[in-house]
Parts: structure tokens; C-alpha cells; sequence
């Protein structure tokens, strides 16, 4: 049984009396920031000049400055920039400034993990990867609650690096919550197989082959979308809250039963070895290679795919429909853009 770790379990003198910079102000960012302000801690927000987050940070009560100038005066080095521009920015902006007994905080393992950042031996490396959307991470904070969280410590080069590590994370609240040591391997794996698998992959081409089968077979698309994808809020919200068991409590027999005479039939042997042929590639890194090597070419195949997943038939009734439906507070994304 994995141990949890809560408030009561953490000594908050081993943050409070360090100073934090938070290396981007993005979803986790502006979260890990503000939470860590909130708590009493000393925080300073690196960007790059320019940025747009610049002045939001500042309305927000941070102080603001360049990525190098928050390096060198910081004890803990946050690194809450996209995975995809991290080795970059530690390489030039980060690597150079670096002193002995600092400590370089991931909220994410892939490129430490991947080897795409290397540090020195003589700083700590640890991770706090909290599990929800920083928005929501804020959002749990301000209401004296918390999201729970996963923790790792992989170099302790001051003898301190799991203090430390449990201290950020009741930093942004989630020893409210609980957090789970791992490693970055673990974490690194379980989660970029859960994105691939289930949560993102497997979700999302689900929906639409339910959707396409039934406009196929001539049903209205208003129809199946409200069937395989509007619906799945709920049974979400269900299993949320109780796991399986409460799910099927929940709805009616007829779904109950169906869940268990069809599901396998839809998730068969077939679809398990192509999940352990995803892990494997995980595992042997040729998964990460393979997205390093697309970004260092500008992504043109995950940009193109982007803005065709866009433009989906599911999309463009679901907008249509969301539309009539401003309880839902919809939002729409520019693909090209990538902006609400």
C-alpha cells in the first residue's frame, strides 16, 4: 500500500524560508505562484521579456522578471513551462546561473526522465506533479481545500530534496489532499500512457467512432452526439465520485447490463496488446524521440492533424449545439491559434 502524505506530515519551515521562482505563468504556473504567495512563501515569476503573462502576473501581486535574473536569486527553480520548450530554456537561460544546493523542481518527469535535461550533480532535482488542471489546483487552493498531488525526489544532492519536495507541495495546497511518492519513470510512463490509452486517445476516438456509426446507420448527428459524447459528462461525474461500483448503482440496468455483456467486446484482447505495444514504446523512449523529433521540424503533422480534428462533424454539431445551451458556458478554440 502506497503511503499518502498530508499537512500533518510536512514541515512548512523547509519552503517558507526559501525563496521560489516559478518558471512560466501559464495553467500550472500561475496556480503553483499564487498558491505559494498565498502560503507566506517568497515567489518571483520568470518570463521571457515581452510576454504577455508579464503584466498579468504583476496585476496578480507577483513580482516579474527575466527568466536568468529568477535563477539567480532563487533557492528553487519551478519548471512550469511546456515540456517541448524546457531543454531550451534550462540549456541557455537556466544551466549558466545555476549554484551548488539549489533545488530544480518538474511538475511533469519527461525530460528528466528522457534524458533531455541533464543537471548537475550538486543541485536537487524533484518533482510535484499535481493532479488536476492548475486552474483547478488555484481554484481547490482558494477554497481551503486542495488537489492531490504525486511526488518525487530523484537526486538529493543536499540530504533535504524529500522535505523539501513534501514542503512545495503544501506549498499549492495538495498536502490538503494527499500526495503519493513516486519515481520519474513511474510518473512519466503511467502518465503519458493514461493521456494516450484513455483519458486522451482512447476517449476521444471512442466518441467519434460511436458518433460516425450511428450517422452512418442514417441516426441525426444531434442524436449521437448527445449519446456518445454530451452524455459522458455524467457517467464522468459518477465515477468521479464513487469509481465503477457507484456508475453502475447509477444508471439504469439496462446500461448496467449492457456495460458488462458489450464493453469487452469493444475493449477486446485486440485492443489490450495494442495498449501494451503503447507502454512499450513509452518505455523504450521511442514515443518521446519521436515527439522530440516532430517539434525540432515544427510540428507539421501535429499541426495539420490539429486543425483536421477540428474540423470534425462532431465538432461542428457540438458547437452548433452548445451554442443553444449557454448553461453549459461554452467555449470555442481557434485550432490555428489556439486561443479561447
Amino acid at each position: 500500500m502506497a503511503r499518502i502524505y498530508y499537512d500533518a506530515d510536512v514541515s512548512p519551515q523547509a519552503i517558507l524560508g526559501r525563496r521560489v521562482a516559478v518558471l512560466g505563468f501559464g495553467s500550472q504556473g500561475h496556480a503553483h505562484a499564487l498558491n505559494l504567495k498565498d502560503r507566506g512563501v517568497q515567489v518571483r515569476v520568470g518570463l521571457r521579456p515581452g510576454s504577455p503573462s508579464w503584466e498579468k502576473a504583476q496585476r496578480q501581486g507577483l513580482e516579474v522578471a527575466t527568466v536568468p535574473d529568477v535563477v539567480a536569486w532563487a533557492d528553487i527553480i519551478a519548471f512550469l513551462i511546456p515540456d517541448t520548450v524546457q531543454p531550451k530554456v534550462y540549456t541557455e537561460q537556466v544551466a549558466p546561473h545555476l549554484r551548488v544546493g539549489q533545488a530544480l523542481l518538474f511538475a511533469h518527469g519527461f525530460n528528466i526522465h528522457y534524458g533531455t535535461i541533464t543537471p548537475p550533480e550538486d543541485v536537487d532535482v524533484i518533482m510535484v506533479a499535481p493532479k488536476a488542471p492548475g486552474h483547478r489546483v488555484r481554484e481547490l487552493f482558494t477554497q481551503d481545500a486542495g488537489a492531490p498531488a504525486l511526488f518525487a525526489v530523484h537526486q538529493d544532492a543536499t540530504g533535504q530534496a524529500h522535505e523539501l519536495a513534501l514542503a512545495y507541495a503544501w506549498g499549492i495546497g495538495c498536502t490538503r489532499a494527499g500526495v503519493l511518492e513516486t519515481t520519474f519513470k513511474e510518473e512519466t510512463e503511467t502518465d503519458l500512457f493514461g493521456e494516450q490509452t484513455v483519458l486522451c486517445g482512447g476517449v476521444t476516438a471512442l466518441i467519434k467512432a460511436g458518433f460516425e456509426t450511428l450517422v452512418e446507420a442514417g441516426y441525426q448527428p444531434e442524436l449521437a452526439y448527445f449519446e456518445c459524447l454530451h452524455e459522458l459528462k455524467l457517467i464522468v461525474d459518477l465515477l468521479y465520485r464513487g469509481g465503477l461500483t457507484y456508475m453502475r448503482y447509477s444508471v439504469s440496468d439496462t446500461a448496467e447490463y449492457g456495460d458488462y455483456r458489450v464493453g469487452p467486446r469493444i475493449i477486446d484482447e485486440h485492443v489490450r496488446q495494442t495498449m501494451r505495444d503503447v507502454l512499450r514504446a513509452i518505455q523504450d523512449g521511442s514515443f518521446a524521440r519521436e515527439w522530440i523529433e516532430e517539434n525540432e521540424k515544427g510540428r507539421p503533422w501535429f499541426n495539420q492533424k490539429r486543425q483536421e480534428e477540428a474540423r470534425h462533424p462532431i465538432e461542428e454539431v457540438g458547437r452548433r449545439l452548445r451554442r443553444m445551451m449557454p448553461f453549459l458556458d461554452p467555449v470555442e478554440v481557434d485550432p490555428e491559434k489556439w486561443e479561447v
